[in-house]
């Protein structure tokens, strides 16, 4: 169902938030029929509470600033979609009726903001803002690379973040257009610097170049099997399958998801058309998500599990936004146009949490085996 919301309702405080873990991992397919797929998943320490939130075209929006007042202003010239967090209008993941895509993952301990000033205050915008102007205002990454020249980001509490008065989340952002190119924005020294993401690929600290320069680290990796290898007179064969990536790193820390997330996309097999590029993203994804007890986050307060929250796979062909949850792995799809047009021109919420996953009972479908004799 989908709701209709009010700008000042949806900027409710956070006010039972925990500086949270964020460990999310972002991928990028491209199929045959040229659509552009762009993958990723939540992961937060405490609930969410993500709903998919709906903006059409002509909605006046602005920047949060550290005083409470109003940043960088503007009227949005795209309708877009995507999943949010606990009421804010601001998007973690989602896609404009243009076709560009955006991702917002932490960056713990990296990202470092302007200082508000009163020169700078009308061209600022809070982190969590980010994903919400580039989709109202920008149909390509060419188009962000160039406005990114002209705001800055300032150091904006979310309110209830870490305490009832709020914390700086850390973040950088991921961006992909429907031709499958792709940024990645850094928040570093109070500068915003723009990387080219030609792998398509995103995880969380370090900063994005240091990523890219860990892959020297794992240039023996290949999704080819080795059988045997002859040392000496003695020749070793392969226990099974698997063994061109031996020594792939299996852990949840970002630089080991970023490797596992360029090895498993780039290996990928081709697909024919967008459809099936979603699910072959799926399929990836599923190597990110963390069981309930596998990672404990401790930062504040009793050590607590973190899970995957949700996973989100975006068509940035045909402007579709999947997503599953933690408590449902059905895939459900927002069709933005579709959405656009039953939000009636408000700002709308879509709920994305079920309380239980469905489960089909097939034992009535039993059918005889028809034996055929040899």
């Amino acid at each position: 169902m989908i709701r209709k919301v009010s700008i000042a309702a949806l900027s409710a405080a956070l006010i039972l938030a925990t500086t949270p873990s964020f460990a999310c991992t972002g991928i990028s397919l491209k199929a045959g029929d040229g659509a552009a797929i762009r993958g990723r998943t939540l992961e937060f320490g405490f609930p969410m509470q993500s709903k998919v939130i709906v903006i059409p075209a002509g909605k006046e929006l602005s920047g949060t600033l550290p005083d409470g007042g109003k940043g960088l202003t503007y009227k949005s010239r795209y309708g877009f979609v995507g999943g949010n967090a606990l009421g804010l209008p601001a998007i973690l993941d989602g896609v404009n009726d243009q076709g560009l895509s955006v991702g917002l993952f932490y960056f713990p301990n990296y990202a470092k903001y302007t200082d508000l000033t009163a020169e700078n205050k009308s061209r600022a915008l809070a982190p969590q803002d980010f994903g919400t102007w580039a989709l109202a205002n920008f149909a390509t990454v060419d188009e962000v690379r160039e406005a990114v020249k002209h705001i800055v980001l300032v150091p904006t509490p979310v309110p209830g973040l870490g305490s009832p008065q709020g914390a700086v989340a850390g973040a950088h952002f991921f961006l992909q257009d429907k031709t499958g190119k792709s940024l990645v924005v850094e928040p570093v020294d109070g500068t915003l610097k723009v990387h080219d993401a030609p792998l398509g690929v995103m995880t969380n600290a370090p900063t994005y170049d240091w990523h890219m320069a860990n892959l020297s680290n794992y240039i023996n990796l290949s999704a080819k099997d080795i059988d045997q290898v002859k040392v000496g007179d003695v020749t070793i064969p392969a226990f099974g399958a698997g063994t061109g990536l031996l020594g792939l790193p299996g852990d949840f820390t970002p630089p080991s998801r970023f490797v596992r997330a360029v090895v498993y996309s780039q290996a990928a097999v081709p697909n024919q058309n967008a459809d099936q590029a979603v699910f072959a993203a799926f399929h990836i994804l599923n190597q990110f998500d963390i069981p309930k007890g596998s990672v404990i986050n401790s930062a504040v307060g009793d050590p607590t599990a973190e899970i995957t929250e949700w996973t989100s796979v975006a068509d940035l062909k045909n402007l579709r936004w999947y997503f599953r949850t933690h408590k449902d792995q059905s895939i459900r799809v927002v069709d933005l146009r579709q959405a656009i047009a039953a939000a009636h021109g408000d700002v709308a919420t879509i709920e994305m949490e079920t309380s239980t996953q469905p489960v089909a009972n097939v034992s009535m479908e039993a059918k005889k085996l028809d034996t055929v004799s040899n």
